[in-house]
């Protein structure tokens, strides 16, 4: 069999590969429509570039290759993301493809190349395996059934939240965050990889201010997503922020993003008090949301007790692996 590489030109066939990857590796995640598919392609996130390339096995495509190079900060890594069809892996065409990103990782001047694979099946850790990667951090895929949560249990986990925060309050938006507070957010946003536990992975926190902060949510209004986000303030400055995401076109899932707490104002259960807030934002602006879905470090056991006590349960866990270019 002939194995081939070249650039990507179209979406359709990398979404087709993608869809069935995420079929079979992930089949409880929605699947994405083509045009949030090509409106992130189109659209992609600030501070960061893409290359994209398909692989062939007899000249039909059944890998995909999308290699994120950040430009503004973690400047000798690449991410690494390879898609194969289960009816054509073991058959040289992701090696073909994992070639291909460490020669244009090294073009760009990166030392390491990153890539995640989920635990379900055995396929992506024994690729990463036979391809020299070592694993540097993993995570674990919680959900929570937006249907069946018990309601007066999570009232009273915010309410007895708030006893422990006497003079915040809480600000609510979708999208960009208002002006009076996107210095604080983006501070914020920044501190997220050095706050959050990042295993082995050789990750330096990333350079947030508002503009980088704008761009970005307007980016992903144009990828047809929605952010729900909840700041907890005190006087006129956010100190807490967490945030939903979810598809326009897939109303009835969505996933927590990030929350954070600035280092001098914890110990108040502001972390709870603004998921438990945003929950609720998010449940009453999106009406037929059911079911929402969130990474967290397995060594993250603080945020992982929290969303366990909000109903979230463990649903599968994720390596993100390292291999030197």
């Amino acid at each position: 069999m002939r194995v081939s590489t070249e650039a990507l030109t179209s979406p359709e066939p990398a979404y087709e590969i993608s869809c069935a990857v995420s079929e079979f590796d992930q089949p409880d995640v929605p699947i994405e429509s083509l045009e949030t598919f090509r409106s992130r392609l189109e659209f992609p996130w600030p501070g960061r570039v893409h290359e994209r390339y398909l692989g062939f096995l007899d000249g039909v495509p059944v890998g995909y290759l999308n290699l994120g190079l950040p430009q503004l900060d973690n400047l000798t890594l690449a991410n690494e993301d390879v898609m194969v069809l289960p009816s054509a892996r073991r058959q040289g065409v992701g090696r073909a493809l994992h070639a291909l990103a460490v020669e244009r990782a090294r073009a760009a001047g990166r030392e390491t190349l990153l890539g995640s694979t989920v635990q379900r099946h055995p396929d992506g850790a024994a690729f990463a395996t036979a391809v020299g990667a070592r694993a540097g951090l993993e995570d674990i895929r919680s959900r929570l059934d937006v249907r069946t949560v018990d309601q007066p249990l999570l009232e009273a986990m915010l309410a007895e939240a708030w006893t422990h925060a006497p003079g915040y309050r809480v600000v609510q938006w979708q999208g960009v965050p208002p002006d009076e507070i996107i210095d604080d957010i983006a501070y914020l946003e920044g501190r997220l990889l050095a706050d959050a536990p990042n295993g082995d992975l050789p990750l330096e926190p990333e350079k947030v201010d508002a503009e980088r902060l704008r761009e970005g949510e307007l980016q992903r209004i144009k990828q047809g997503r929605v952010s729900y986000n909840t700041a907890a303030l005190l006087g006129d400055r956010s100190v807490a922020w967490t945030q939903i995401v979810g598809a326009t076109d897939r109303p009835d899932h969505a996933w927590q993003n990030t929350t954070l707490v600035d280092p001098e104002h914890r110990g108040r259960r502001l972390g709870t008090v603004v998921k438990l807030e945003n929950l609720r934002y998010a449940r009453e602006l999106r009406p037929a949301l059911e079911v929402i879905d969130t990474f967290n470090a397995a060594s993250n056991e603080h945020m992982l007790r929290i969303n366990r006590a909000m109903g979230f349960a463990a649903v599968e866990t994720m390596i993100t692996w390292q291999v030197a270019v």
